[in-house]
């Protein structure tokens, strides 16, 4: 196991129901030396515990746990631990799976058939802020709804509006009581829900939007 956390080295927790997962897991991410394993859980209720306790910066989901779902743990950590952004790493390979991971505020969509050294990639890339989503799902997704902002939640859509206003991040998180990386975190969520990729386009759909009557959150 690594020395504890450096400013620059990512805070990782693991959740899966088979220890030999884990362990699996743990023996990759301890090989990358700005990468540190902080907890880990076999159930939902284990990871939301542990996770108030450490807080970590990125958490590897199994989406099959024995006391819940990892959809349903995301949501969750999206309320309780909102700067723990979630990655998922399943045996699920189908549309469906990564559409609701993706409605839960999953970052990353890994199978468990993945080369160990992406993993930590990935983790790495999440942990900078990015978002490692299948195109495929976000295009299609974004066929099947008229309004692009349909799957956002109640706080993401507070945050289109201000962005709309021309508010910065932290005068955002000090109109909502939150802090600015939370106002980062729902920004990059809702990008990946309305397909965007820079805030920018979203200050100009909330602008078109408005010209045409759209009505505020």
């Amino acid at each position: 196991m690594p020395s504890p956390a450096s400013a620059e080295t990512a805070r990782v927790m693991i959740v899966d129901d088979h220890e030999i997962v884990r362990r699996g897991i743990a023996e990759i991410i301890d090989r990358a030396e700005d990468l540190d394993i902080v907890a880990e859980a076999g159930s939902k209720a284990e990871a939301l515990r542990r996770a108030e306790l450490v807080r970590p910066d990125v958490v590897l989901v199994d989406l099959q746990l024995p006391d819940g779902t990892g959809i349903e743990l995301m949501r969750e950590l999206r309320e309780t631990v909102p700067g723990a952004l979630p990655v998922v790493l399943t045996s699920f390979d189908d549309d469906d799976a990564l559409a609701e991971s993706l409605d839960a505020g999953a970052r990353a969509y890994l199978l468990k058939t993945v080369h160990g050294a992406e993993i930590s990639d990935v983790v790495r890339a999440v942990a900078s802020g990015r978002v490692l989503l299948d195109e495929r799902t976000v295009t299609r997704r974004r066929a099947d709804h008229d309004d692009p902002t349909s799957d956002l939640t109640n706080a993401e859509r507070k945050v289109l509006d201000l962005i709309g206003d021309g508010l910065s991040n932290r005068e955002i998180g000090e109109r909502l009581g939150v802090a600015e990386k939370t106002v980062k975190n729902h920004i990059t969520s809702l990008l990946a829900k309305m397909g965007l990729q820079r805030r920018t386009q979203v200050a100009a759909w909330v602008a078109g939007q408005r010209a045409s009557g759209w009505r505020r959150p």
